[in-house]
């Protein structure tokens, strides 16, 4: 049975408003989650995101075992390491947001928020990273946002984050390097030769670390997911803003896990070959576009990257096809469209700039 509510909101000590520096403008909820399963977690998100009836706000912490989970625009063949995936039973799943492909083990702690999606949520990630870093560092770590969507420590990612919305409503999640396998990470993904160059770095490796060395008393995950959950929900008794999932809502949430995350299809996708691969590195992030020209006439278009957005890009990959493969007409094909909610930070001289 769900928690009453309404029962419970008479009961509260204190309030529960997030104040407006945090995510803090509205009451939140919580759903305790103690499942490993990438494809339930991810399909528990998208369930609180597009179907739970509900006005609250919610805050999600979860756990997923050894996993790659693979941004929603990207090419899931070119991220993996398919033989240390197989080898070691690594699971596979893709996302509904953005980025790029992360490696997930039970050292590392996700966090979700879901929150109506109001005009400065989107594309606002110092927002909602906020009350994260906040929480870090009333712990003893000295975290700061950093880059397009993430939050470092001495210069070293430990935190990635990326958003999707639905009608009015938006998911805001994102990782924690707790005390991962780091060691792991550059194995199971496969570094681009452009990410090498672009971030003058040798591996992944180099890029992040965990936040456990550098908490001022040694706690385990447990302690340290419940203080960072009292820390985003205001409160020492969580217990008051607990929403317990109903059997109408688990049969849900397993029928998206059969519809998508379970499928071959959603996780991997089919790749077909095409005639025609354009590639580009810019301040959002990386764009893969790969075509089939027939007769000088975009005939087929697939567009990757770990590039951040908020509309489906196969709206987009839509509007090239019978398309002139010619820079004025695919300018003029593209120039009034909404290309900031495809690709946050990339510009249509930048599309333009890969493609021709």
């Amino acid at each position: 049975m769900a928690t009453n509510y309404a029962k419970t909101l008479t009961h509260r000590k204190k309030s529960v408003k997030l104040d407006a520096e945090k995510v803090r403008g509205e009451t939140m909820k919580t759903i305790i989650n103690d499942s490993k399963n990438p494809r339930y977690n991810l399909a528990l998100e998208e369930y609180v995101l597009k179907y739970l009836d509900t006005n609250e706000d919610f805050v999600l912490l979860w756990q997923n075992e050894n996993s790659v989970i693979i941004g929603r625009n990207q090419n899931t063949i070119e991220e993996i390491n398919t033989d240390y995936v197989k080898k070691h039973d690594v699971n596979v799943v893709r996302r509904i947001t953005g980025g790029g492909a992360v490696y997930h083990d039970l050292g590392n702690l996700n966090f979700s928020f879901v929150t109506k999606s109001l005009k400065d949520n989107l594309n606002n990630y110092r927002k909602f990273t906020d009350p994260v870093i906040k929480a870090l560092k009333s712990l003893g770590v000295n975290a700061e946002f950093a880059g397009r969507n993430d939050i470092v420590v001495d210069e070293k990612k430990i935190s990635g984050n990326a958003q999707s919305f639905h009608k009015n409503k938006m998911l805001h999640h994102g990782t924690i390097l707790f005390d991962a396998d780091l060691s792991i990470i550059a194995d199971v993904l496969n570094v681009k030769a452009d990410k090498i160059a672009s971030k003058g770095i040798k591996s992944k490796r180099a890029r992040v670390t965990n936040i456990k060395p550098y908490l001022t008393t040694d706690i385990s995950m447990v302690e340290f997911k419940t203080k960072l959950l009292k820390y985003l929900l205001n409160t020492d008794d969580i217990a008051p803003f607990i929403y317990e999932l109903s059997t109408k809502d688990l049969e849900k949430i397993h029928e998206l896990m059969d519809m998508r995350y379970n499928t071959w299809m959603w996780n991997y996708g089919e790749s077909p070959d095409f005639s025609i691969e354009k590639r580009g590195r810019y301040e959002g992030g990386s764009v893969e576009i790969k075509l089939n020209i027939h007769e000088g006439v975009i005939e087929a278009v697939k567009i990757y990257g770990d590039f951040l957005g908020s509309k489906d890009i196969e709206t987009l990959e839509r509007k090239l096809i019978g398309v002139p493969y010619e820079e004025s007409n695919v300018r003029k094909a593209l120039e009034n469209e909404p290309l900031d909610e495809y690709f946050f930070n990339i510009t249509l001289e930048n599309i333009i700039d890969c493609l021709f």
